[in-house]
């Protein structure tokens, strides 16, 4: 769906790379789109998961600003035959709209298919062996540079001062 993002074998390769040299990895199923790319879940959780990744998480379409009538211009070219099907499973996730921001709703919507999503995810999740959470990263391999410079406020500062 990104023109110019990173193949899925590519990613996954990653993945395993990351993973087999000990960092933790996760996989990020994002945008979840009703009847577009929905069915596909179970499928990239498990290959994930056979790629090294620990944790997972999703995030269903958002549609803030313009955003709605390029997706909605995007939909229409690519899947016209359902394209008014999505539409209104967004609308009846998001209270009737397409898109509202609040912030616990906007990221997985409200009502029968979020609820149906969220439960997919989990068992899916579950079934591939992935955390539903990142567990806290370790820090005791940052440290403030001995040279760092601070702004008058007390704030780590991006630019010398002297330049």
């Amino acid at each position: 769906m990104e023109p110019r993002a990173s193949t899925p074998a590519a990613r996954l390769r990653a993945l395993e790379t990351l993973s087999h040299r000990g960092i933790k990895t996760g996989v990020m199923l994002a945008p979840q789109i009703p009847f577009v790319n929905d069915h596909e879940m179970e499928a990239i959780l498990a290959a994930a998961a056979g790629a090294g990744a620990g944790t997972a998480a999703y995030i269903t379409l958002r549609l803030p600003y313009g955003l709605k009538e390029i997706f909605r211009d995007w939909l229409g070219r690519h899947f016209p035959d359902r394209a008014d099907k999505v539409m209104q499973t967004l609308k009846s996730m998001h209270g009737g709209e397409e898109y509202r921001a609040e912030f616990f709703s906007r990221m997985r919507g409200e009502g029968v298919y979020a609820e149906m999503l969220a439960r997919r995810f989990a068992v899916a999740a579950r079934r591939a062996g992935l955390e539903a959470r990142h567990n806290p990263m370790p820090t005791e391999y940052f440290h403030v540079p001995a040279d760092a410079l601070y702004a008058e406020d007390g704030q780590l500062s991006l630019f010398s001062q002297t330049h």
